[in-house]
């Protein structure tokens, strides 16, 4: 998830049970890029123990390739082509999300792509642009001979809004050769083992349900193993937001520039507080450390559990939409 999956989050994240797996933030390629030196950075000093695949942005077949055959020469496990990002910044540019209005340049791009790419090459979807297209690009995933393929269940227009379409995931899981993985709305141990009984999937993509409960991965596991699910305290999430707040403090940040980025994380983590949404509220105003932090305190600073699920359901789509675009 672009500005959130930096090398600093996937240590916390791996303090809290961790991925099995873990995408960077996208490189953006075009015709004078160069690899983002922060983003090889978290490849090269990965502190989670497991595998890192590198995902590229883009829409050029020629210089994907390129950038595809010098992230090969990290410590990658597999190079990811993103056609998910439906950030506006991202589509307009025909690049994300965009490309699935364009599907013969998809096909040119997944070519180029298999043709540099000599370890894994996977690829990160959605199911169309404003209408599904996976009639279309599951054969040239097929044809691309394309290693893992991740379907978030939604069109680019529908950003985060609405429910999952999961039949177009299972489409996905059933046609293609290769393993699929489901992404989008999992927030809790019962929704991802749901998911995985409807769809047939391999595994599952987790992004803003990781940053507003980071003990999710352990939960699931615990779940699908039968043993009771960790439930953090109150206390416990206080703890978490602390160490986010830690994530900054090597980065040269002022301390309003330092709450404006923390409310990045607590835009994702404030929808399983409150029925109300008074902890959004009040923390959207904080300017201050000193403030920000009574907020958390008066929210958190307890031993009751939080199982910090979406309080209202995002299947009916009246859970508001966090700020930000992320793209995993």
């Amino acid at each position: 998830m672009q500005d959130v999956t930096t090398l600093r989050f996937w240590e916390l994240m791996a303090r809290h049970g961790g991925a099995d797996l873990y995408f960077t933030e996208y490189f953006r390629v075009h015709s004078a890029s160069t690899l983002e030196k922060w983003i090889v950075r978290s490849i090269r000093e990965n502190p989670t123990g497991r595998p890192v695949i590198a995902q590229m942005i883009g829409n050029d077949p020629v210089y994907m390739a390129r950038t595809a055959k010098q992230l090969q020469k990290l410590p990658v496990a597999a190079i990811d082509l993103n056609l998910g990002c439906p950030a506006p910044v991202v589509y307009r540019k025909c690049a994300g999300g965009g490309l699935l209005r364009q599907l013969p340049l998809v096909d040119s791009i997944l070519g180029a792509l298999r043709d540099a790419v000599t370890i894994p090459f996977t690829v990160k979807t959605r199911i169309g642009f404003d209408e599904p297209v996976l009639d279309a690009l599951l054969p040239l995933l097929q044809k691309h001979a394309v290693d893992l393929v991740t379907v978030h269940g939604r069109t680019v227009l529908e950003m985060y809004r609405g429910g999952i379409h999961e039949e177009w995931i299972a489409r996905a899981a059933a046609e293609l050769p290769c393993p699929v993985l489901a992404n989008g709305n999992i927030s809790c141990p019962e929704d991802a083992e749901g998911v995985l009984a409807r769809t047939g999937v391999r595994g599952l993509m987790i992004g803003r349900g990781a940053i507003r409960n980071p003990w999710l991965f352990r939960q699931i596991r615990d779940h699908r193993a039968g043993r009771p699910a960790f439930v953090p305290a109150g206390r416990d999430v206080l703890a978490y937001i602390h160490d986010l707040w830690a994530i900054g403090d090597e980065d040269d940040y002022t301390e309003t520039q330092h709450v404006h980025r923390m409310k990045k994380y607590l835009n994702f983590l404030g929808t399983g507080v409150d029925t109300e949404g008074r902890f959004l509220h009040d923390i959207r105003r904080c300017g201050t450390r000193a403030d920000f932090f009574a907020v958390c305190d008066a929210f958190f600073d307890h031993a009751d559990p939080m199982p910090l699920t979406p309080v209202v359901s995002q299947d009916h789509g009246r859970q508001p939409r966090p700020a930000g675009h992320p793209t995993a």
